[in-house]
């Protein structure tokens, strides 16, 4: 009967889905990054010059709405190549490939930024189940198990000694009237704080985060608990 409920208020399918990308994805690629951005940066030192971005930047657009291109998602972000891929057998798949891309970010200034970004693909599964009459996930639903993915995937990767600074979670929501370049903005904004990061870091001072910006941890406070479906038990398990 519990699992009914459970089911019928689907409670679990964000829940589900984190821990689904987290180890069947995120906890296979994230350990194996930083080698690949140090390869790549040998043969190009000037374009990832800054360490804290050796990092996968993934998007988690709480509308779900997922582009399979992200050049066509903005024109300010180019695809350069792709880093060194890792191959694995997995599942009874020989040769299984990982790999991610490269892109150049141009900001409202005209410089680029370089970084490894991708969508968390989890979430193409909310959207399709959001238009799917069988799955009956209504608009609000699907705004509710995103802002769950979110949180969830945040605390799964916080207590993940391997991918301990090989990732930053880019979780924003879209403005109401489409902006062009709204996309390549916030990614820069995350490129710019990381930058700010690692100047600090050189310096031992503590860096300075802009109030106008809408980053990963105001994001956090925006989205309450009471927000979020809650669990059948409260016990803690």
């Amino acid at each position: 009967e519990m699992s009914e409920m459970s089911e019928r208020s689907k409670q679990n399918v964000a829940h589900g889905l984190a821990w689904s990308y987290y180890v069947g994805y995120l906890k296979i690629v994230l350990p194996r990054l930083k080698k690949s951005m140090e390869e790549f940066s040998r043969g190009n030192p000037n374009l990832l010059a800054c360490r804290k971005t050796w990092k996968l930047h993934i998007l988690i657009p709480l509308s779900c709405d997922v582009y399979d291109d992200l050049e066509k998602a903005d024109s300010n972000i180019q695809y350069m190549t792709d880093l060194t891929e890792t191959t694995l057998a997995r599942a009874g798949t020989k040769k299984r490939v990982y790999k991610h891309s490269l892109y150049a970010i141009r900001d409202e200034e005209n410089q680029l930024w370089h970084c490894a970004v991708e969508y968390a693909t989890p979430l193409q599964s909310l959207y399709a189940m959001s238009q799917d009459e069988c799955a009956a996930f209504s608009r609000e639903e699907r705004l509710e198990q995103a802002k769950l993915f979110y949180r969830t995937l945040e605390e799964i990767l916080k207590g993940s000694k391997e991918c301990a600074d090989t990732y930053r979670l880019i979780a924003y929501e879209e403005p109401e009237e489409a902006e062009t370049h709204f996309l390549s903005r916030e990614i820069v904004w995350h490129l710019r704080q990381e930058h700010q990061e690692e100047i600090a870091v050189l310096e031992g001072s503590r860096p300075h985060s802009p109030c106008t910006a809408l980053d990963s941890a105001e994001l956090n406070l925006q989205i309450s608990l009471s927000d979020l479906p809650q669990p059948l038990r409260t016990d803690g398990f």
